[in-house]
Formats: C-alpha cells, structure tokens, sequence
C-alpha cells in the first residue's frame, strides 16, 4: 500500500528553511473566513477558543499571552500540563460572549467559525468588532471549508496538513516570534513524515474500507460521522483506505443502516474527555445495542478533527490499530 503527502506539504519541506526571520511590521491585517481585522501591534492578551489554538500558542512559548481558554475535548498534551494549570479556564465547552470580552484580550484565536462568526454560540464577529476585540480563525476551518449552511460546516476540499502549518505560521506572524514558529513547523514537518513511513511499513491490506464515529446526541439516533473530506477522511485517503461515507459536510449524520450497507472492515469509534454528548463516553459507543456490521472492529480511539493539533504521529497509530483483533460481537 502506497502513502501520501499532500503535494503543499512535500514542497514546502524544501523552502523552509530558506524562509528569513522578519520581524513583523505593524499594523497588521489580516482576513480568515472572510473576516478583515487589523491588529497595530503585538496582542500582549490572548483569549483562545478551542484546543488547537491553544496548544498552538503554547508550542510557540506564547503561555503568558494567554488570558483565558475554552472549548476542550481532552487533556491538554501532557508536555503543557503545568503551563496550562495557571491558565484561566473560562470553560470547557463555548464560553460566553461576557466571559471572554472580561479579559480585555487584544486578540481572540477561534478554531471554528460556529464558536464566532456570522451565527457564532459565542457571538458573531461584528459583535467582537463593536467591543474593539478583533478575532482571528485558524485557516483549518477557512481554507477549502463553507461554513454557512450547517454547524459543522462543509469541506469542499480533501483537508490537508498544510493549513495547520499555515495556522501555525500565522500566529507566529502575529506575536512576532516567526523564527520559533519556523522551529515548531519543521519539527512537525519531520514528525508529520516519519509517521507516514512508520504507517507503510505495515503494509496494510489494499481493500480496507471504514468509518469514523465521532459521537450521537442520543445513541438511539443517528451517530455524527467524519465526512469524506474531513481530518479522519484524508488520514484514511493517505493510507489507501476508502471511506463509507462520501458526504462532504465535515461531521454529518448517516443512518445505521446506511452504514451496514456499507460494510466496512471497521468503526473507528472517539475517546474523549467532553460529555456534551452522551456517546461522548468510549464505554456507551462499546456497548451501543445500535445495529453495526459483523464482523467489525469497533476500537477506541482519539477521534483528531478537533482533539490534537497536529496528526504527526495519528497516521501511523491509526494503522497500527487496524492490526488488532476485532472485539467479539456477541
């Protein structure tokens, strides 16, 4: 089985190290989603909302920026355990417009668009623009993304890891520390890659098909489901493995039935400290009495559209749990 790098990926390797460290000119605009902010000089406060940002900005040694974060699914890594202990949580799920325009940030960081943006649970942006708070969207949720006709949004395009570099880039961009950024894009660069080879030398089989179940706002309704071009899609297209579920809206619902139809080789099912949800917990999903293909491996595992940064070492973890035994279905 052949694996794939994204083309932007595999180029950009060769020029990186060719990039100058520029301090960054003030004052700076800059547009994500559509929307235009101008920041004249280096946010001192930071309010971050949803894990990535986050765990972004502490890879860039930027912890003491950070004013307030919300929006969490996991642990933070655990390299950052004690750094992130001292930072003030101002929830773990949406944060209320009120709690985050307390910390006076200079800059809010979103991971989504449906936390702030035109409908955002947060608030909208015009919202932040009429507090003078400008708000910045990680590209992961911009680039080759609609956003406007479902939560979740729709992806247009297979999702790739250059727009996590981007989102990396840009933020070290905006706090002035671009010579650290171009360090921690070149060490996940690396990793990225090493993972993809660890992933081919297990030689999966050529004819897996599976799908992703991320969770079900009751387990007697349809589960929500990685469409075919969200983070787990293109984990799956980069390791040759055909997803059941072709819809383009990044977690949509599919019927059971549908998906026994489908028979796929496995049900890659997410753990996860949330509990919006009750199929957030791993242990519900495993004794589901919902209908599920026979046979079928229904593993565990750390679902990465939005847990973890960056999936440096998910494609290779990933394959090497298609090689386990499936769980007895009876």
């Amino acid at each position: 089985m052949m694996l794939r790098l994204s083309t932007a990926v595999a180029a950009s390797v060769v020029s990186l190290g060719q990039t100058a460290h520029a301090a960054t000119d003030y004052p700076l605009t800059l547009t994500s989603c559509g929307h235009e902010i101008t920041l004249e000089q280096t946010p001192e406060s930071v309010v971050s909302i949803g894990q990535a940002p986050t765990e972004m900005l502490y890879l860039l040694g930027l912890a003491d920026n950070v004013a307030g974060t919300a929006l969490w699914i996991s642990p933070v890594l655990e390299e950052f355990s004690e750094i992130d202990a001292d930072v003030k949580r101002l929830s773990d799920n949406a944060p209320s417009y009120e709690s985050v325009i307390a910390q006076q940030p200079d800059l809010v960081v979103s991971a989504y668009e449906w936390m702030i943006g035109p409908a955002g649970m947060v608030g909208t942006t015009d919202m932040f623009d009429d507090a003078g708070v400008p708000v910045w969207t990680l590209p992961t949720d911009c680039v080759g993304k609609q956003n406007s006709q479902s939560i979740d949004g729709t992806r247009t395009a297979l999702f790739d890891t250059e727009t996590l570099y981007e989102s990396i880039a840009t933020l070290a961009y905006i706090f002035d520390v671009t010579e650290r950024g171009e360090e921690v894009i070149a060490d996940l660069r690396t990793r990225e890659a090493a993972s993809v080879a660890k992933a081919e030398q297990l030689d999966l089989p050529d004819d897996l098909s599976g799908v992703f179940w991320y969770s079900s706002a009751d387990l007697s309704i349809d589960p929500y489901v990685a469409g075919i071009n969200s983070v787990p899609g293109w984990m799956m297209s980069t390791l040759g493995i055909r997803n059941v579920v072709t819809s383009e809206e990044e977690w949509p619902t599919v019927g059971w039935e549908t998906i026994v139809r489908s028979n796929p080789t496995f049900i890659v099912a997410a753990k996860m400290e949330r509990r919006r949800f009750p199929a957030d917990d791993i242990a519900l999903k495993r004794n589901s009495s919902s209908p599920t293909p026979s046979p079928v491996s229904l593993k565990p595992w750390r679902m990465i559209a939005s847990l973890k940064l960056m999936p440096t070492q998910w494609i290779h973890q990933f394959a090497q749990s298609l090689r386990w035994k499936p769980l007895p279905t009876s």
